[in-house]
């Protein structure tokens, strides 16, 4: 556990807006009139954590946290739309139009004999976590130095405990205290970790880097939840291809996509997935929404690819054989990070239409372009094409077909070449001498 001197006698080194160059005109003004009111009446409070780190990078905050010596329920006197939500720590969401900031407790320190009452499991990670406490305690809580910054608007001035202002000028990414410790309490922040120097070209500090490798298996012990939502922030960062190719770099990856690393061990499969990932982040580079479904169901494809050939390889009729190949997948991933039901469903659809784009004869492709997920579908068989994953020229086929008028249409239309399905004929019943059944007639088919 951190010594006890760091509650003590800590200062903070209070920098003020000509060295940090943060421009407070950048702070939204539901978070301004929120620090207004809380210090108006008396309480600390401060813009807190990433909102801060980006303005000294120069980057816009998704938004802005606030941190507060009052507690939740003082808060929520002060603030007629606001409410308490959270259970392992009381947080308050003060509504202004259509903005919400979130106003957080200092929180207090974790005594090491907590481990005794429940609060802490045997490897070392913090189960309940709501003491409240002092802005030092605050500060030493959080878990990189980059991260452990307030912001007063009204001075300008940042109050720095653990030199993240110093951390940042060097582009350097450091965890507060004893790394193993703070992974063990914690093993998301490895994740967090690989994160932040993706998204923000930073360097990981050789000793916040070096227990990571053996410490990894640690995220088994995660809830599944928790493992999900920072996935997704990692490969909805804009940054996701690096952040991939960090995570293997790391030994991270057995435990958030247990079948990446096979995916990743072919050249296909490896070619498509980074291309998957490039494309993600040009979209969200250039402001465009993506889809979680759509990014799963890229990084499991090569698995589901896989399977379906082991099963065709054994008889099974191609459809048939997609559809268990999709099942197996879907089951294995759900061992280690299930996907919720909404992505996993979109993923299957998606999985489900690559054939469908191989058939270009009669009233097929016209029956696909109408279908709801047609563009995901054909957005995932371009990514197919420019990883050598599909046939280049079945992409554009698309394109065109796509764009044409009915008469061209008709026109880029492919004969079908598949054979057709004999049609089973009845079998007549024999007839009697005058026309009529035979005895017996009424019987089922011979044999």
């Amino acid at each position: 556990m951190f010594s006890g001197r760091l509650f003590g006698p800590l200062r903070p080194k209070i920098i003020p807006a000509s060295a940090h160059g943060i421009d407070r005109n950048l702070i939204s003004s539901c978070a301004l009139r929120t620090i207004q009111t809380l210090q108006r009446n008396g309480f600390a409070a401060f813009v807190v954590g990433g909102a801060v780190r980006d303005l000294i990078l120069g980057r816009k905050p998704k938004d802005f946290d606030i941190a507060t010596d009052a507690t939740p329920e003082q808060v929520r006197e002060n603030f007629r739309r606001s409410r308490i939500i959270g259970r392992r720590f009381r947080l308050v969401h003060v509504m202004c139009g259509p903005e919400t900031v979130e106003v957080s407790t200092f929180r207090g320190a974790h005594q090491p004999e907590e481990t005794d009452d429940g609060k802490a499991d045997e490897h070392g990670r913090i189960l309940r976590d709501n003491v409240f406490g002092s802005q030092v305690q605050d500060a030493t809580r959080r878990d990189f130095t980059l991260n452990a910054l307030f912001y007063d608007p009204a001075t300008q001035e940042v109050w720095d405990y653990h030199g993240g202002v110093a951390d940042l000028k060097k582009r350097r990414l450091r965890l507060i205290g004893d790394p193993e410790q703070r992974y063990r309490e914690d093993p998301i922040r490895m994740l967090r970790a690989v994160r932040f120097a993706a998204s923000r070209t930073i360097e990981i500090d050789a000793a916040t880097r070096r227990p990571i490798h053996r410490l990894a298996g640690l995220l088994a012990h995660v809830p599944p939840s928790r493992l999900l939502d920072e996935m997704l922030k990692l490969l909805l960062s804009g940054h996701a291809a690096e952040a991939v190719r960090q995570l293997r770099r790391e030994g991270l990856h057995h435990g958030v996509l247990p079948l990446l690393d096979a995916a990743m061990g072919r050249a296909v499969g490896e070619r498509f997935v980074m291309a998957a990932l490039a494309s993600t982040d040009e979209r969200i580079g250039a402001g465009k929404s993506v889809s979680p479904g759509f990014l799963f169901a890229a990084l499991l494809w090569p698995e589901v690819q896989e399977e379906w050939k082991v099963l065709e390889g054994k008889g099974m009729p191609p459809i048939p054989a997609l559809y268990q190949a999709m099942d197996h997948v879907m089951g294995a991933q759900a061992g280690k990070l299930p996907i919720p039901h909404r992505h996993g469903a979109d993923m299957r659809e998606i999985w489900a239409m690559q054939p469908r784009f191989s058939q270009r004869s009669g009233k097929r492709p016209y029956r696909l372009l109408e279908h709801p997920r047609f563009r995901a579908g054909y957005d995932f068989l371009l990514l197919r094409s420019q990883s050598g994953d599909a046939d280049s020229l079945l992409g554009e086929w698309w394109e065109r077909f796509q764009h044409a008028g009915e008469t061209a249409r008709s026109q880029m239309l492919v004969s079908d070449t598949e054979p057709r399905g004999r049609r089973r004929r009845r079998r007549r019943k024999p007839r009697g001498p005058g026309g009529g059944p035979a005895q017996g007639g009424d019987a089922g088919p011979a044999g």
